[in-house]
C-alpha cells in the first residue's frame, strides 16, 4: 500500500490544479468572492488561446476581437414599461478573443507611439482594417476622461478588476449584462414582460469589449446614469434579459452625444436611452443596487 501514496499525492495535485482555474479565475476569486462571474467574462475564459507562445512573439489569436452588435433604437424612460414593444438584433461576439493574464498583457506595448511594433507582433497587415481598428482603439483609450468621469482601458480581467474595485471604492459589487437565450437572434421585435431598475446612482462603472487583437474593455464610471433590467420575449420565443441605460444629458457636455440630444429634442423631455449588447458589463456596488 506503501508504494501507491506517491502515485495517490501526484493524482491529489493534479486535480487541485484542475479545479484551481486560470490566473484570471483564481484573481476574480481572491478579489470578488460572493460575486459570481458574469457569463460575458466566463465566456472569454473559456475560449482563451493558448499564450504560450508569446515569448517567441507569435500572434495570440486567430481572429480580431469584436464586440458583440446591438442593433436598437433609442427611447425615453418613461417608454420603458411592461407591454412595451422594442424590435432589436442581438447578435454574438463571432471568434472570441484571448483574454491574457496581466503579465502577459503587461509584456506587449499598448499604446499609439508603438503602433508598427504592436502589428508586427501580431503579423497585422498596416492599413488594413484590423490595423486600423487597433489604432482607433489606441486613440479613444489615450483620449483622457470626460467631466467627472474615470476611464481605463483595461488589458486584463485583473486590470479591470482593479480599476472597478478601486474607482467604486468598494469590493461589494455585482455585475449585470445582457443575456439572450440564443447566441444569435434575428432582429425582431421584442415584448417587455419585466422591468427592474439595478442603480440610480452615479457610483457604477460599465466595461465594453473593444477590437483589438485580444480582449481589450473600455471601462468607465457613469455619471447621472440609470440602469435598468429589462425581461423580454421575441417574436419567435426567444427569452432576453437586456440591460438598458438611461442618461441625462442635459447635464453632459460631450458633443459626441448630440445625436441623443436631437433625439430627446424631437420626442420630448426625460432621460434617453438604449440597450447594450451582451459583452458589456456593469459595475455596481450592493449597497446601491436594488438587485432582485
Amino acid at each position: 500500500m506503501d508504494h501507491l501514496l506517491p502515485l495517490l499525492s501526484i493524482l491529489v495535485v493534479a486535480a487541485g490544479v484542475t479545479h484551481a482555474g486560470s490566473p484570471s479565475e483564481l484573481y476574480w476569486r481572491s478579489v470578488l468572492p460572493d460575486t459570481p462571474m458574469p457569463n460575458a467574462i466566463a465566456d472569454l475564459i473559456k475560449h482563451s488561446t493558448d499564450v504560450g507562445e508569446l515569448a517567441l512573439g507569435h500572434p495570440v489569436t486567430k481572429a480580431m476581437a469584436t464586440s458583440a452588435k446591438l442593433r436598437s433604437c433609442f427611447f425615453l424612460e418613461n417608454d420603458l414599461h411592461d407591454g412595451a414593444k422594442f424590435t432589436l438584433h442581438f447578435t454574438g461576439t463571432g471568434s472570441r478573443p484571448s483574454l491574457l493574464t496581466r503579465q502577459e498583457a503587461d509584456s506587449i506595448p499598448f499604446t499609439t507611439t508603438k503602433l508598427p511594433e504592436i502589428l508586427a507582433r501580431f503579423s497585422i497587415e498596416p492599413g488594413s482594417h484590423d490595423a486600423n481598428a487597433i489604432e482607433t482603439t489606441l486613440e479613444e483609450c489615450e483620449e483622457p476622461a470626460g467631466y467627472r468621469q474615470i476611464k481605463k482601458c483595461a488589458t486584463s480581467l485583473e486590470s479591470m478588476l482593479d480599476f472597478t474595485t478601486s474607482a467604486l471604492r468598494t469590493r461589494d459589487i455585482d455585475t449585470v449584462s445582457t443575456r439572450v437565450g440564443k447566441e444569435d437572434s434575428p432582429e425582431q421585435q421584442y415584448n417587455v414582460v419585466g422591468v427592474r431598475q439595478v442603480t440610480d446612482s452615479s457610483d457604477w462603472a460599465v466595461c465594453h469589449v473593444q477590437p483589438y487583437a485580444y480582449a481589450v474593455f473600455y471601462c468607465h464610471t457613469k455619471g447621472r446614469t440609470k440602469a435598468y433590467m429589462v425581461s423580454m420575449v421575441g417574436e419567435d420565443g426567444t427569452k432576453a434579459e437586456a440591460l438598458a441605460v438611461c442618461h441625462d444629458y442635459a447635464y453632459e457636455s460631450n458633443p459626441k452625444i448630440l445625436a441623443f440630444r436631437g433625439f430627446q429634442a424631437k420626442q420630448g423631455t426625460g432621460n434617453v436611452c438604449h440597450f447594450q449588447p451582451q459583452d458589456t458589463i456593469a459595475w455596481i456596488p450592493k449597497s446601491y443596487a436594488r438587485l432582485q
